[in-house]
């Protein structure tokens, strides 16, 4: 809606200005004639641009939050006056907003954990269900702390993995750009020479010279046909099966299934403990464990856990089944039940599995990185080996 600014004269003969909405100059004079003004002058103001870059809450955002939030709470200053001074200093403006939203809905008299649930996209279910349990048992900041730390260790493990997946794809890549680029545009140059020599060319040099002919050829429809690919996995990846299978593909993949299989588990194991030691159910920390498990696999033997609890059974035998969980984390578990310190067993796994990431990270690293190297250089050096061939034989016939 336009903004106009006004000049004008009260009835008394006072001067006033101001700015106003109007939808057009018609509706500007009804509003001020409705407030006995005179207009002597009206200006529309120029439209403003807004372009919105919603990047979405970071988990860094978050979990700095959740640290300066424990603290203060910790201080002892009051609930609201703290959302206040982290809507003021936070960076992010996305942030900012949502802060400054839960705050209204407090003290509109709303509980704190109901306040975060409105912002599914800031504050999931284990974030909720934490905060609610530490508001009933009147232990928020201890909460706040333990969730801090919960996510900054998860989102520690979770870049750790991104790291060590992300450096083999973008060396792949770089060595699949090189190959290409031989076969598209270098090759051809070496194809125009040889046409000219009117020899037979020898075996390798044909097969190079056929594979870069049929690139060339049909560059569009192989476009096309992995944009197809492509639109074919993600579809199968949002059914129910595919999703399985794939998360099953990937803890059995070589080199990278023995990382996924360990993150995964120190994932379940931290979210679990975390959840039970802040004094959420056993039922509702696996419900939202399972929801926050990032691979089906594991999320179905979770919801198979539950159903062993509400049998009367244990968690340790569905978990097993999965094939996911070594023995000696079924085994700890199980103990934990027995003795009643689950919570704790589960935290002392999720430590180790940690230190378990960091070792197979450094030795994916280790082995990839010269793999890569050695199958591009063989790639791109039995290229060039096959183009050199017919000017080795011409020498040859030379001397």
């Amino acid at each position: 809606m336009p903004i106009y600014e006004y000049k004008g004269k009260t009835l008394g003969g006072a001067l006033v200005s101001g700015e106003i909405k109007a939808k057009d100059r018609a509706e500007l004079d009804r509003l001020l004639r409705t407030n006995k003004i005179l207009v002597t002058g009206v200006t529309q103001k120029p439209s403003q641009i807004r372009i919105s870059l919603r990047r979405g809450i970071r988990k860094v955002h978050l979990s700095r939050f959740t640290r300066q939030f424990a603290t203060m709470i910790g201080a002892g200053l009051p609930m609201v006056q703290c959302l206040d001074i982290l809507a003021q200093q936070s960076e992010a403006m996305e942030m900012r907003n949502v802060i400054a939203k839960v705050k209204e809905s407090v003290q509109a008299g709303s509980t704190l954990a109901d306040s975060l649930s409105k912002h599914k996209k800031a504050f999931d279910d284990l974030y909720v269900s934490m905060v609610d349990a530490g508001e009933i048992g009147g232990a928020l900041d201890q909460i706040l702390l333990r969730l801090a730390t919960y996510r900054e260790k998860a989102d520690s493990l979770t870049r750790k993995v991104k790291g060590a997946l992300v450096y083999p794809g973008v060396i792949v890549t770089v060595a699949t750009g090189v190959v290409f680029v031989m076969l598209t545009y270098i090759v051809p140059v070496f194809a125009k020479m040889f046409e000219g020599l009117g020899a037979e060319l020898p075996g390798p040099t044909q097969m190079v010279l056929t594979v870069s002919g049929f690139l060339r050829g049909n560059i569009v429809v192989l476009f096309f046909l992995l944009v197809a690919l492509v639109a074919a996995y993600k579809f199968y990846s949002r059914t129910d099966s595919g999703r399985l299978n794939i998360d099953k593909l990937k803890l059995n993949a070589p080199l990278i299934g023995n990382l996924l299989r360990k993150s995964a588990v120190s994932r379940f194991t931290r979210t679990l403990g975390t959840l039970l030691s802040s004094g959420v159910s056993i039922l509702d920390a696996l419900e939202i464990t399972a929801k926050t498990a990032g691979n089906k696999v594991i999320q179905n033997a979770i919801r198979k856990s539950v159903l062993s609890i509400a049998e009367g059974e244990t968690i340790t035998q569905p978990l097993k089944e999965s094939g996911v969980f070594p023995p000696m984390v079924t085994q700890m578990i199980s103990v934990g039940e027995k003795t009643g310190g689950l919570d704790e067993m589960l935290q002392k796994i999720a430590d180790f599995y940690d230190e378990e990431v960091d070792a197979a990270v450094s030795a994916l690293t280790s082995i990839i990185e010269p793999l890569i190297i050695l199958a591009m250089g063989l790639v791109i050096g039995a290229i060039m080996i096959a183009m050199y061939l017919p000017m080795f034989d011409i020498i040859g016939k030379i001397s």
